[in-house]
């Protein structure tokens, strides 16, 4: 495939999640609740977790921001429903060195699914910021958590 036909593509998945969110909501009572937002373009996130036994049963998101913003909250909550806390903050870590250009494990990218078409962000620093916002919500959650 074409690098102009990969970038298509990449550009087309991030479109149907900022169009079509998953697990846009918020989760009931109970759950870790963190609020973010990214002061320099005024994304914010609303990031509720339901943590049990060390699993992300599940997670929802609400928030504004710019189609980056909100595809990436769509693709992380996604990528972490079901994971043990331990794989989570894998894959934060993961792709905090996806955003910043770094060499990171493609067995791991494959894992994160949808999230690999977010690898040419790095190339546009001020939108990396918006890229991991949910990321860092999700750290802070889940941290705060395990304490």
């Amino acid at each position: 495939m074409s690098f102009n036909n990969l970038d298509q593509l990449y550009r087309s998945v991030i479109m149907d999640h900022y169009k079509k969110p998953r697990n846009k909501g918020s989760l009931d009572e109970g759950s870790v609740t963190i609020d973010m937002n990214n002061p320099t373009c005024g994304d914010r996130i609303h990031l509720t977790l339901n943590i049990k036994n060390g699993i992300v049963e599940d997670a929802k998101f609400d928030g504004e921001g710019c189609s980056i913003s909100m595809s990436s909250a769509s693709m992380m909550t996604e990528a972490i429903k079901g994971k043990n806390i331990d794989d989570a903050l894998k894959y934060a870590e993961v792709f905090s060195q996806m955003m910043l250009g770094e060499e990171v494990d493609e067995d791991i990218i494959d894992e994160l699914g949808d999230v690999a078409a977010l690898q040419g962000v790095s190339k546009f620093p001020a939108r990396i910021k918006c890229a991991t916002l949910a990321w860092k919500a999700m750290e802070k959650g889940v941290q705060n958590e395990s304490k």
